[in-house]
């Protein structure tokens, strides 16, 4: 057992605080007795106690009134009332006045080794609890979304401003920005921040199995539903739902979708009891809901009960400003990870990359700095461990100016080729999902590329 567990025997019987100390010492616990309440209530105001025993009928000062006297000095002392006189009325009488247990003479040493086990494994679980809170509370504010540029200064005081609401918002911004980030923002500067934080990622998943994965199934709704399951609706009970990539979801999700915000409860697959949902919605869409609108893709009822708060998040070319200290905080990151002696990043490297146009954002930067930290055999990051950067670069005349649409198409078309037309492993390099990789290589028709 733990010495660092100090335990408090008051009983007026010496032959009783004696045994009670010595079960105690034996188990390992630094164990003292006093014979009276007054003394006791001296040691609990002077000396700290993790337990403590008081007999429930003694001259002067009894058992309750020491209970009483005990919860004013310190409320989180467990106290365990002795009595020899086993009645209904003092039991819950002790525990109605804050008592953690009691014990009736004369003792058994197993019981009272098993109750003293409960009362340490209780107060070590509420240690680590505590200790999870203030981890939770310092853990995630702002530390994750690095940017000193106005836009994000911006984007930071509207989270902070709406953190503490239930309402839902909806977060815009290409792929990469960081809008995940933003929802554990504002998960994590919420009331509802020890509770789940859950993400649903809707543009990666088929519509039959998104309904199944938002409202969960019963067992037997379709072939394969073995057993029941419970929705994304259900796991983030007091928490926050995350919708990534909300544009992506069909009509009719939309309209399950709809229906659950309006009604506040859902049934799953299969099944005929709703059920009732407490949970904050935040979504995030890299595409123009508006537009998607306009072309009858995105039901516009369903865009404004989205959009109670919009927060829109700027590219990384819209704030130039930031690509420093994001280049630093992911190079102090990697280089802790990989354990490489990097001292910085060159000022030719830096330079390209604030003229770069970053299509994959803030995403794209991290797997760059990643990239470099790992392939790098000098004391700092240099242009050659930047290879997506070759492309359009001459020595006499640095990055050649083209187009953003230009960069783009050849950053993308390189990295495709560098991994073999490997869509999820391109996607990843690039910081994007895989629906906005299938759209850019249409847009830039470089399927023709591939065949050539």
């Amino acid at each position: 057992m733990n010495k660092d567990v100090r335990i408090l025997v008051v009983d007026d019987e010496m032959i009783v605080r004696e045994a009670l100390s010595n079960y105690l010492r034996e188990d390992g616990y630094e164990a003292i007795a006093v014979e009276s309440g007054e003394e006791a209530l001296k040691k609990v105001e002077s000396e700290r106690w993790n337990i403590l025993f008081v007999d429930f009928k003694m001259p002067g000062m009894d058992g309750l009134e020491v209970l009483r006297e005990v919860k004013k000095v310190t409320s989180d002392l467990p106290v365990i009332i002795i009595t020899a006189y086993a009645t209904v009325d003092s039991a819950v009488q002790a525990m109605k006045d804050g008592a953690y247990d009691y014990v009736v003479k004369p003792f058994d040493p197993e019981a009272i080794a098993l109750l003293v086990e409960k009362v340490v494994e209780h107060q070590r679980l509420v240690r680590e609890n505590i200790l999870l809170r203030e981890r939770l509370d310092q853990e995630y504010k702002f530390e994750e979304i690095i940017g000193r540029s106005q836009p994000m200064q911006d984007v930071f005081e509207l989270v902070k401003n709406v953190a503490a609401s239930d309402t839902t918002v909806l977060i815009t911004g290409e792929s990469g920005t960081g809008k995940e980030l933003i929802a554990r923002a504002l998960h994590a500067n919420s009331p509802r921040r020890y509770n789940p934080f859950i993400t649903a990622s809707c543009g990666a998943m088929p519509e039959g199995l998104l309904e199944s994965e938002l409202f969960g199934h019963e067992k037997g709704a379709f072939t394969g539903a073995l057993y029941t399951k419970k929705g994304r609706f259900e796991l983030a009970e007091g928490g926050t739902l995350f919708l990534d990539e909300i544009g992506e979801i069909s009509l009719k999700t939309q309209v399950d979708l709809l229906r659950v915000l309006s009604e506040k409860s859902f049934r799953r697959v299969g099944g005929v009891e709703p059920t009732s949902i407490d949970a904050r919605i935040v979504s995030a869409s890299n595409r123009d809901l508006k537009k998607a609108i306009q072309e009858g893709t995105f039901r516009e009822d369903l865009f404004y009960r989205l959009n109670v708060v919009s927060i829109h998040l700027p590219p990384l070319r819209k704030r130039r400003e930031d690509i420093q200290l994001l280049a630093d905080h992911f190079l102090d990151k990697f280089r802790a990870e990989t354990n490489k002696k990097i001292e910085g990043i060159s000022s030719q490297a830096l330079n390209l990359m604030m003229e770069y146009d970053w299509p994959g954002n803030v995403r794209e930067l991290e797997n760059a700095i990643e990239r470099a930290v790992v392939v790098g055999k000098g004391s700092e990051i240099v242009p050659q461990d930047l290879p997506f950067f070759n492309q359009g670069v001459t020595e006499e005349r640095g990055p050649k100016l083209k187009s953003l649409k230009d960069r783009e198409k050849i950053h993308i078309l390189q990295t495709l080729e560098e991994n073999g037309w490997n869509i999820s492993k391109t996607a990843e390099d690039l910081g994007i999902d895989r629906v906005t990789l299938y759209n850019k290589i249409k847009k830039y028709n470089l399927e023709k590329s591939k065949t050539e």
